[in-house]
């Protein structure tokens, strides 16, 4: 049927909404854990950078600072 529109969705860029809440989380419980303070040293960026990315394992107990 000609005039009429056909639905098309176009590709869809950027991050996606659940990986943007599951960071968000990561952030404040690695936040509320202190894996973010005191980051002058490349080990403390890098805890802080896996406690934010790994947050479930800080809230089953597992220590994720790198000494």
């Amino acid at each position: 049927m000609r005039g009429y529109a056909q639905p098309y969705a176009g590709p869809r860029f950027g991050i996606s909404w659940l990986l943007a809440i599951y960071l968000i989380a990561g952030g404040i419980v690695a936040a509320t854990h202190h894996y973010w303070q005191h980051v002058h040293s490349l080990n403390a960026i890098v805890s802080g950078l896996l406690a934010t990315v790994l947050w479930p394992l800080i809230l089953i107990g597992i220590n994720l600072h790198i000494h």
